[in-house]
């Protein structure tokens, strides 16, 4: 990984000082979930938030000849770009299945580099990248990075290679302070399948490397159905998602925070009053409860691949709670939000909230509850917005869409489309301008759609977001 010295050395004072932010989104939605005369319910943002109703748009992307028609509010535009397939910058061509991406300052203005996953669970194929950085030769996932700046109006892919390759399903992540992206497998599948490498770990890439990343396996973050990743910036602890229908909620120590690769303990959380919590259903919105952190002896178990369960079990054999597929997770006003997409009474997503009390516990709560799939289903995508609200990817309706959520709790439409790609992941640019959002690509019927990535802007100040 290439990072500056005096980069790692103060990110954590960094992160105190200007990570921390508040999400008054994510306020409103814990107040509105607190009052019962609310049931839970969200509400359509009078006037769409101040962006007033949508229109239609189709922009077409010159390097794949893929048109992309999106309905936006008014003063809104876009662009469509790196389509699966298409060819990259290093000769290579763009992967299938875009996932979770994260938008990295370059030092330049109007300059920025995107660092994206990409991977299905699939049967083994050929990979991606160049052979000597492969990690699999068999598996057809990774990360791709791309250089893209923003002036006077005009978008421009200035740039794209293979920054990951030979991993499987690796679409989620997240962002580290320290500037690279942690890509997640999401699944354990291994040599027994026929793959040639075991698979369900976590590898670093560096956004301002110019090289494809050595992929080097963190296996003492664990080997499991992975989901996201967040860093407190505060102390460097990792937190972790599992995109399983019994999942746990991990926490890992580095031993060097900043430096994952030098190893560090797992953990999952455990109610401090109570052994073997289920938090899938009967959870109460807005009440705090005390938690504690289990250590995971074996964060690699030999067993893992024929058992997706093995990391899972040990914690639950200390008392560790379940959840309901954990898939993305942020960092925001010292707090850890995990969203899952199949908890609730009516299995249709919550949102969770850990605020950290020093490295041995905190607090739990269930911050949202949504009671059906028509009002607000929770999405496996959430990305933070300028005025700090949030931006959710829905990618289980059978309309995908991209909705923001206000400081009182209420939901406004974004962006849609008529396609069969879902959102799969978003992030905005360091100023803020430039909204990034990726479609996997879908077959539906008889309709077929590569992945590919789009680029938003324009007045977000009109309005809430």
């Amino acid at each position: 990984m290439t990072l500056q010295g005096s980069n790692r050395r103060s990110f954590l004072r960094r992160g105190a000082a200007d990570g921390g932010f508040a999400s008054p989104a994510v306020a409103g939605l814990a107040a509105r979930a607190a009052r019962a005369e609310d049931g839970l319910r969200a509400r359509q943002a009078p006037g769409n938030g101040g962006y007033g109703p949508p229109r239609e748009l189709t922009r077409t992307d010159e390097a794949s000849g893929f048109s992309q028609t999106l309905r936006l509010p008014e003063g809104f535009d876009f662009a469509v770009f790196s389509v699966a397939g298409a060819a990259m910058g290093d000769g290579g061509a763009v992967p299938p299945a875009h996932g979770g991406l994260a938008c990295f300052a370059t030092g330049r203005r109007g300059e920025w580099r995107l660092v994206r996953g990409h991977g299905v669970r699939g049967v083994p194929g050929p990979a991606a990248g160049k052979a000597k950085h492969r990690y699999d030769a068999l598996a057809s996932g990774g990360t791709t990075t791309l250089a893209v700046s923003w002036r006077d109006g005009v978008f421009a892919l200035d740039g794209s290679r293979q920054s990951l390759s030979g991993t499987v399903a690796s679409r989620s992540g997240g962002a580290t302070p320290w500037g690279s992206w942690l890509a997640c497998e999401e699944t354990v599948t291994g040599t027994g399948a026929g793959w040639e490498a075991p698979h369900g770990y976590v590898f670093e890439v560096a956004a301002d490397a110019d090289e494809e990343s050595e992929p080097l396996p963190l296996k003492d973050m664990g080997r499991f159905v992975h989901g996201g990743a967040a860093v407190d910036p505060r102390t460097g602890a990792v937190y972790l998602t599992e995109d399983q229908a019994s999942a746990g909620f991990y926490r890992f120590l580095p031993n060097v925070p900043g430096r994952p690769a030098e190893g560090g303990q797992l953990q999952m959380l455990k109610f401090a009053d109570e052994w073997n919590r289920d938090t899938r259903t009967g959870r109460r919105a807005g009440r705090a409860a005390y938690v504690e952190w289990v250590d995971v002896d074996e964060p690699d178990p030999s067993g893992a691949e024929g058992d997706p369960f093995a990391v899972f079990d040990q914690g639950w054999a200390r008392g560790a709670a379940v959840f309901g597929r954990l898939q993305d997770c942020f960092y925001a006003d010292g707090a850890v939000y995990a969203s899952s997409v199949s908890g609730g009474d009516e299995g249709e997503g919550q949102l969770w909230e850990f605020r950290p009390r020093g490295l041995r516990g905190g607090t739990l709560k269930l911050v949202f509850e949504s009671p059906d799939a028509a009002l607000l289903p929770f999405p496996a995508g959430l990305a933070v917005s300028p005025a700090q609200g949030l931006v959710l990817c829905e990618g289980v309706r059978e309309a995908p869409a991209l909705r923001g959520l206000t400081r009182e709790g209420e939901v406004l439409d974004l962006a849609a489309h008529d396609g069969a790609a879902e959102w799969c992941g978003a992030a905005f640019s360091p100023d803020g301008k430039v909204l990034f959002a990726n479609l996997r690509g879908r077959t539906r019927g008889d309709r077929a759609e590569p992945g590919r990535t789009v680029a938003i802007w324009g007045p977000w100040e009109q309005g809430v977001l």
